[in-house]
C-alpha cells in the first residue's frame, strides 16, 4: 500500500535513558535541543517536500526538568511559510509513565531554510492550518529519521533496529494504557515487507488490540516515508505482548474500560 502523507505536523516521542542524562538525573539541554531540532526538520520536510537546514532558532528557555525514565514527547508545527524559508513551533512535554502527570518542559520555534537546486520548487507551498485533533486516534503515533549509523551496507534500516523501535512503540502504548510499569512478554512472528532507506522519515503506529488481567496485546506498524516524494510504504508490522509488574516484579491488574475485549 502506498499513500502519501497531507500532514506537516510531527510528533516524536522517547525515553530518557540515563545516557541522555546528566549528574542530576535529568534530560540535557543539549539533547532536548536535538530532539526539537529533528522535529523541527521533520514537520519543514513533510510541509515542503524540498532539502532543508536549520537556520536559526529563537531564545529557547528551560522551565521545567525531565526526569530519567520519563516519557518525552517533542511536537513540531509549521507556523510560518515563506518563499523559500518557514518557521516550525517546537514544544517538549515530559510524561511521568506510572501517573500520566505532563510538563511543558519547553517551547521554541526553528527557521529552517530550503537548499536551492535541481528539482527543488519554490515558492514553497503555502500554510495550511491543522485541526485541533492533528493526533487524536485509537493509535499511538510517532516518527524519527532513519540516520546512517542505523543502516546495513545496502543503506536500509538494521532489522535489530527495527525491532528497538517497533518494541518501544509497544512498551511506550502499554505504559500510556495501564499506567503500571510493563515489560515485553513476547513478541509474534514479525514480517518486513518493504525495506526502510537512509534519509526516510520513519512512522510508527501503535495500537492496544486487547487487555487482559494483567497483560495488553499492542499491534505496532512500521512505515517509511520519502521526505521529497511523500510516498508512504508498510515496512513492517508486529504483535507484542507486554505484561504490567508491581515494585515486587510480579504480574500486577490493570484496570480496564468498558469497550475494551478481555482475555479469558
Amino acid at each position: 500500500m502506498d499513500n502519501t502523507s497531507q500532514t506537516s505536523a510531527v510528533r516524536m516521542i522517547d525515553i530518557v535513558f540515563p545516557n541522555d542524562a546528566n549528574h542530576h538525573g535529568t534530560l540535557f539541554g543539549g539533547a532536548a535541543l536535538s530532539y526539537m531540532d529533528k522535529a523541527a526538520f521533520l514537520a519543514a520536510s513533510r510541509h515542503g517536500r524540498v532539502p532543508f537546514v536549520t537556520a536559526s532558532s529563537e531564545k529557547i528557555d528551560f522551565s521545567r526538568p525531565a526526569y530519567i525514565g520519563d516519557m518525552v514527547q517533542t511536537t513540531g508545527r509549521v507556523v510560518r511559510v515563506g518563499n523559500s524559508s518557514l518557521d516550525v513551533e517546537v514544544e517538549l512535554k515530559a510524561e511521568q509513565p506510572v501517573t500520566g502527570e505532563q510538563r511543558l518542559c519547553t517551547l521554541g520555534k526553528f527557521t529552517l531554510v530550503a537548499v536551492k537546486g535541481e528539482g527543488v520548487r519554490l515558492p514553497l507551498p503555502p500554510l495550511v492550518e491543522l485541526a485541533a485533533s492533528e493526533f487524536e486516534s485509537d493509535a499511538l503515533g510517532m516518527v524519527d529519521v532513519l540516520f546512517p549509523t542505523q543502516t546495513n551496507h545496502f543503506g536500509t534500516l538494521y532489522g535489530g533496529d527495527a525491532l528497538k523501535m517497533m518494541g518501544k512503540a509497544a512498551f511506550i502504548a502499554a505504559t500510556k494504557r495501564s499506567r503500571r510499569n510493563v515489560v515485553m512478554a513476547a513478541s509474534d512472528r514479525i514480517d518486513f515487507v518493504s525495506p526502510i532507506n537512509q534519509g526516510d522519515m520513519i512512522e510508527l503506529s501503535a495500537r492496544i488490540l486487547m487487555t487482559g488481567r494483567t497483560s495488553l496485546r499492542v499491534e505496532v506498524q512500521l512505515w517509511s516515508e520519502e521526505l521529497l516524494s511523500g510516498a508512504r510504504k508498510r515496512a513492517a508490522t508486529g504483535v507484542f505482548t507486554m505484561v504490567c509488574i508491581g515494585s515486587d516484579g510480579r504480574p500486577c491488574p490493570i484496570e480496564r474500560s468498558a469497550d475494551e475485549a478481555v482475555r479469558p
